[in-house]
């Protein structure tokens, strides 16, 4: 009897001990699913440049994770991850752990990826997490010594030899669009050669294979300054202070005006208390004094939107952009 007394009194102090210990693996387990929010970050976050190295997204985001470390205290490290106008990039953000270690730095060009069905995703896809940089100034560009010193000297050429003039662009990308856009607007056939990203279309026409790129004037202020490219005009409401003698388009009678703001994004399902927070940091770099010391000279300007007005901008161009690109069919 007494063995059978201890015997049930062992088991049932066991049973107790075990007890407590789920109970407090349960707390720890709650816990930890708190302190992966609360202690964010505790390890690098990976930014995805969905374009090659050199353009003005990779530019424009390296300039601005250098911040945005600062102001989370940890490594921010651009990958670059190009193709598809960008689109290869953006689904590898897509489908990557929503755990706030993984976000994606692009533009506009998320809408024409849609529109242009080179993505079966868009901006609704992910948690916006705001904006950083605005490029007010994309412009065409012409190799110093061509023959068109104008925009209508470029029209007038292009209506006498349509189809033969190459005009350089990415499918899907922003300068797309712009060019579909110009054609639609001017009476013009371009021939549109997809060269690559930006760096792919300096090159391109310091080779002389092409006529004329679209690209952000910052991009190309070096050779400009050599005396290699000729800018004829910048889509823009007005010139820019950086580069006072480009004109706009609509100075020369083409009413054509496209801003292309860099937004930051992370997967769906990642806790808003992280997008919370990073969004903050991203403001907090925006109104940094150096920071937008460093986008001067780059002809760009820091601009901080909130997700919610991120999300009602990309609505907006959505809507422009369907029926340019509608219009241009």
């Amino acid at each position: 009897m007494k063995l059978r007394k201890f015997t049930v009194l062992a088991f049932l102090l066991s049973l107790a001990v075990l007890l407590v210990a789920c109970n407090d693996s349960g707390a720890s387990s709650d816990g930890g699913n708190e302190s992966d929010s609360s202690d964010y970050p505790n390890k690098p976050i990976q930014v995805v440049v969905p374009a090659g190295a050199g353009g003005d997204t990779d530019r424009n985001t390296r300039i601005a994770t250098k911040y945005l470390s600062e102001e989370l205290d940890t490594d921010v490290v651009v990958s670059n991850v190009g193709g598809a106008g960008g689109s290869v990039g953006a689904k590898q953000v897509l489908d990557s752990a929503a755990d706030g270690y993984t976000v994606l730095a692009f533009h506009n060009s998320m809408i024409i990826n849609d529109l242009l069905e080179l993505a079966d995703f868009n901006y609704e896809d992910y948690q916006l997490a705001g904006t950083s940089v605005l490029d007010l100034g994309n412009a065409f560009i012409v190799s110093a010594d061509s023959e068109y010193t104008d925009l209508q000297s470029l029209i007038d050429a292009a209506k006498e030899r349509p189809g033969e003039i190459n005009i350089a662009t990415e499918t899907g990308a922003f300068t797309h669009l712009q060019l579909l856009a110009f054609q639609e607007a001017t009476g013009t056939e371009f021939n549109l050669v997809d060269v690559g990203a930006a760096a792919e279309k300096n090159t391109a026409l310091l080779g002389g294979q092409i006529d004329i790129i679209p690209t952000q004037l910052g991009l190309v202020q070096e050779y400009i300054e050599s005396g290699d490219f000729r800018a004829v005009g910048i889509m823009a409401d007005e010139r820019l202070e950086g580069a006072p003698d480009v004109p706009t388009f609509a100075e020369q009678g083409v009413d054509i005006t496209f801003d292309k703001f860099f937004f930051w994004a992370f997967p769906k399902d990642t806790p808003q208390e992280i997008v919370d927070q990073f969004t903050a940091a991203l403001e907090n770099v925006t109104n940094n004094a150096d920071f937008q010391a460093e986008l001067e000279p780059l002809l760009v300007e820091p601009l901080y939107m909130s997700p919610e007005e991120l999300q009602a901008h990309f609505e907006t161009l959505t809507t422009e952009y369907k029926t340019l690109h509608e219009n241009s069919q």
